[in-house]
């Protein structure tokens, strides 16, 4: 599997169509005034997008081989693992929120595997150094940006593996989060400053936080679907009404609610009056236990972590002297593997559905090109 991922991946980002180098010079040209003082002015999306789509094909088989979905939150706690006999080293994950969100298969990674995705990364650059990302529709700009972050931290976190925390790797001795590896049209960005100076900025509606992978249990899932600009609304509905109801994004102490730190790191974009705002916005994706915690809760605080690597084997490649039943599978991957099939098994024994439906946004003869796009 390892080998058919990287030969994918080692093709381009496909164009349904380019617009000309004209369109994408005029607009650049227009904003170099803004450029001077906000790079990313740059990236503003224009008032009369073109319809252009970009294929995301590669990715989306990646995807579909690399992420395991943990299924949805039971909002219980998982129940303690033996440790092995004749010895005190931890096997995979202890974290409570380990039967959460989703699990990428590092240990499989061959090492051209892993250099495919910085090829890919670069491969995505250049198609916003060739198309004016600006003069898409919206949910077009909104799926590259997504991807390209999710492309990236990919990218750095498998380089290093294997690694307890993401928060540890440093990119030239700067933490990742914060490092300007990433150029496009020749403005060098960070993760971080696609979320928050371009997404962030330019678009009003806060699902779009969802959309971003970290890397960490803690956050966001990596979708195994690939974002393209006829599922981003939908994917991210999803993915919003997944963290919602998961106890890594929400917990009740008391008459207090717990919530997850990224909701403090997003509240200056989407939640200036803290507590108000974000009530409403975990009202419209809660179901009925989160929205019984809403109705039980006077305050809301932001103090939810979970830095552990959303890998499957929980970060190590474990002790080889432990037998395993799956050839190729750390042991800590085997038992996590084995008790999300007992949750998944217990969720459908109470009838909760473990599957999903994404709708895409289909685009009709005379439509906007911004129809029902994520504003």
């Amino acid at each position: 599997m390892p080998v058919t991922i990287r030969h994918a991946l080692a093709g381009l980002a496909v164009l349904a169509a380019l617009p000309s180098t004209a369109a994408a010079q005029d607009t650049e040209a227009a904003a170099q005034t803004g450029e001077a003082a906000n790079p990313f002015a740059i990236f503003t999306p224009t008032d009369t997008p073109i319809r252009h789509r970009i294929d995301y094909g590669i990715w989306d088989y990646a995807l579909k081989n690399i992420v395991i979905s943990m299924g949805p939150s039971s909002r219980s706690r998982p129940y303690a693992q033996p440790e092995p006999l004749g010895t005190r080293l931890r096997q995979g994950h202890n974290s409570r929120y380990r039967l959460e969100g989703s699990m990428v298969t590092f240990s499989s990674f061959e090492n051209e595997t892993i250099e495919s995705f910085a090829e890919y990364r670069r491969d995505l650059e250049s198609v916003g150094d060739k198309l004016d990302i600006s003069t898409l529709p919206r949910d077009e700009q909104l799926a590259y940006w997504i991807n390209l972050h999710n492309v990236a931290m990919m990218e750095k976190i498998a380089a290093e593996w294997p690694v307890r925390q993401p928060r540890e790797i440093e990119v030239d001795g700067v933490p990742l989060q914060e490092a300007k590896f990433i150029t496009v049209r020749g403005v060098a960005m960070s993760p971080r400053d696609i979320r928050e100076q371009i997404v962030f900025a330019n678009w009003r509606d806060p699902k779009v936080i969802y959309g971003f992978w970290r890397g960490e249990i803690g956050g966001p899932a990596l979708e195994r679907e690939a974002f393209t600009g006829a599922n981003v609304g939908s994917l991210l509905g999803i993915a919003a009404e997944d963290f919602v109801n998961s106890l890594r994004g929400t917990q009740k102490s008391g008459d207090r609610l717990n919530v997850s730190k990224l909701y403090d790191e997003a509240a200056p974009f989407y939640f200036p009056d803290f507590q108000t705002d974000l009530r409403a916005h975990l009202a419209e994706y809660a179901l009925e236990e989160v929205t019984g915690i809403l109705s039980e809760t006077s305050e809301i605080r932001a103090s939810i972590e979970e830095q552990d690597i959303a890998d499957l084997a929980g970060g190590s490649r474990g002790a080889n002297y432990l037998a395993s039943s799956r050839p190729g599978l750390p042991p800590g991957a085997v038992q996590l593997l084995v008790q999300r099939q007992r949750k998944l098994e217990v969720l459908e024994q109470n009838d909760v559905p473990t599957g999903r439906v994404i709708f895409s946004n289909i685009d009709l003869p005379g439509d906007p090109p911004n129809k029902n796009a994520v504003e």
